[in-house]
């Protein structure tokens, strides 16, 4: 079969490995048939050397839709034929986090594609634990955004409440499109998403968001007063990764507000400890998912109240993988998600 192995920075090798077989699978092990992976901006930085968890050489992909070729003697949850998806965390089940359900922050965590082998394979095998069935009628390409939506899923559970408050989103990319979605979905009154794009801010209001603010062309603090009055807002997500996003949150949020960090920041920001400490904010972090977020992501989407078409930018067949880095490469400002499928053969 077909696999992409990333063994060093800006290197991507073909491989003809030996597919897995039905016969092989232990009692509580799917075989997969992967037909859709989408490209995540974090392998983007392990393609440029810029991860610093990255163990080279490792396959790629972790967000994936597939076919359920085979499955275990134990197996329940999935059978032959369905569609389905995965979460592509190993967690070691014994360290005090995975002991008290915090898996997704296990002190041994390794996440396929970055410490472990991934998906860009024809086939794929993984534990039932993992494996979440896709419901009929959901378009592959839908399934291989589960994992993006299930961030989401995750990060909006994190604050302490949502449902009647009103919210700043800050980063207009997948994620923050995503969470505010779910935002919008877990009951949110207002939700404002901000960006210095107008193309991301355009995919926001295609994907139902309708308040938007480009802070690089109007006020912040003039915005949120023209749609929160004297409301203010109570809860912010920093999905941009930039130091200016973190601290305009901190200093516009409602005093004693949430504000989740889920953006990857390059460089650690200098924060203001007045704004943290005088007005007693609450300063929460916010790591992939755990399961249950994955049920509600599919959820949500299955029911239209996610909407991820707008967000497909292009896709490619598996031969032209490094074509994909280096059309993400090429249009960060209006890539969102790339797809690589599986069905097509190189152009």
């Amino acid at each position: 079969m077909r696999q992409v192995v990333l063994t060093a920075p800006k290197q991507i090798e073909f491989r003809e490995v030996t597919a897995p077989e039905a016969k092989d699978l232990k009692a509580h092990e799917v075989l997969l048939r992967i037909r859709r992976i989408g490209i995540c901006g974090s392998e983007i930085h392990s393609y440029h050397g810029q991860h610093p968890a990255t163990f080279y050489p490792v396959v790629q992909g972790h967000e994936y839709s597939a076919d359920v070729v085979a499955v275990g003697d134990a197996v329940t949850v999935v059978r032959p034929g369905d569609h389905a998806t995965g979460r592509p965390q190993l967690v070691c089940g014994v360290c005090n986090p995975c002991k008290r359900g915090q898996y997704n922050v296990c002190s041994n965590l390794r996440v396929e594609a970055f410490q472990a082998n991934g998906v860009a394979q024809d086939y794929f095998v993984i534990s039932d634990d993992r494996v979440v069935k896709l419901p009929d009628g959901l378009s592959l390409d839908f399934g291989a955004m589960i994992e993006p939506t299930a961030v989401a899923a995750h990060a909006t559970a994190r604050p302490r409440a949502l449902e009647g408050r009103n919210v700043v989103v800050s980063g207009a990319g997948t994620i923050g499109n995503l969470i505010a979605q779910f935002a919008q979905a877990r009951g949110a009154k207002k939700v404002v998403i901000t960006d210095i794009s107008d193309y991301r801010l355009e995919k926001a209001r295609e994907c139902g968001i309708a308040h938007t603010l480009n802070v690089a062309k109007a006020s912040l603090t003039d915005k949120l007063q023209e749609l929160f009055g004297d409301e203010g807002y109570q809860v912010g997500f920093e999905c941009a990764g930039v130091e200016s996003s973190v601290r305009s949150l901190m200093a516009t949020v409602e005093k004693g507000g949430d504000v989740i960090i889920v953006g990857v920041h390059a460089k650690d920001p200098a924060i203001s400890m007045f704004h943290l400490g005088e007005h007693e904010l609450n300063l929460i972090g916010s790591m992939m998912y755990r399961h249950e977020d994955y049920l509600k992501a599919v959820e949500e989407v299955a029911a239209g109240r996610i909407h991820l078409g707008p967000l497909v930018s292009n896709r490619f067949p598996l031969e032209q993988y490094r074509e994909a880095y280096e059309f993400i490469d090429a249009h960060r400002e209006t890539c969102m998600k790339v797809l690589i499928d599986l069905d097509h053969e190189e152009a």
